[in-house]
């Protein structure tokens, strides 16, 4: 990685950064010059990718964004080793796969808890930050084509997604005269773990072929494939860029057309 590039001297910290999107948007931060937080609830995944970044990146683990506590202590080591944070990715989140009967509340509460709330409490914890830093902060918020459209079997998924819609469309018009944008990046389908491990699932339930589950999840985007992390990385790393001060309160979709 680097130390030079137009993020030099900038703090970037990503929840869920220990695989997938969160991952490539660390790699891809940190290649243009910013130094890295890797935050998430497990340590190995963070510091696998902490190893490929190398000095520019640091690793808070036991994160756990549905807890204020969590959070506080997290982003106090954050900001002893690198300083104030002036870039903030909410990237965290689940997916459970249920139909609508079949979800409790339980699961309700928790996808809630993590891909909504916790998207709140984490930027309500770093808000003192990007404040203070003013114009040229972000806030990007990984959320979903589910953020903008329905899917069967993960209502909760989609309700918690269009939430995080509508809260960066909120902070963007709170925050505009600082200077601070508030973004959400769209994803449709992309090739992460949690996608393969959904392919698992289907041929061991259903008896499918990969390649025929995985054509449940490609049939969706019109390019008929699925969305590269790195492709969701640039399109984060375009909005944190100083170009993209007047793009504010958008839903980007990165979805091949889908939306």
């Amino acid at each position: 990685m680097t130390t030079s590039g137009k993020f030099a001297g900038r703090h970037a910290l990503i929840t869920g950064a220990g695989s997938g999107i969160g991952a490539a948007i660390a790699r891809a931060l940190a290649t243009d010059g910013a130094r890295v937080t890797l935050v998430g609830r497990r340590k190995e995944p963070l510091e696998a990718v902490a190893a490929e970044i190398g000095a520019q990146a640091f690793v808070v683990d036991g994160f756990d964004v549905t807890s204020p506590e969590a959070i506080a202590q997290g982003l106090a080591r954050a900001r002893e080793k690198f300083g104030p944070i002036d870039i903030l990715v909410n990237n965290a989140g689940e997916a459970p796969s249920a139909s609508f009967e079949k979800t409790s509340l339980d699961t309700w509460n928790h996808v809630l808890s993590v891909d909504l709330t916790g998207v709140f409490l984490v930027t309500q914890a770093v808000l003192p930050d990007l404040k203070a830093h003013g114009a040229g902060a972000r806030i990007i918020n990984i959320a979903s084509t589910a953020g903008l459209k329905g899917y069967g079997y993960v209502s909760a998924y989609v309700a918690a997604k269009h939430g995080v819609v509508g809260l960066t469309r909120s902070l963007a018009l709170e925050f505009a005269k600082t200077g601070m944008t508030v973004n959400a990046v769209c994803p449709g389908f992309t090739d992460t773990p949690i996608i393969q491990r959904s392919i698992e699932t289907i041929v061991a339930k259903t008896g499918r072929t990969a390649e025929q589950a995985l054509g449940e999840f490609t049939k969706s985007n019109p390019q008929g494939r699925l969305v590269t992390p790195e492709e969701v990385a640039d399109t984060v790393l375009w909005l944190a860029s100083p170009t993209a001060a007047s793009i504010n309160g958008q839903a980007i979709a990165v979805a091949g057309g889908e939306i």
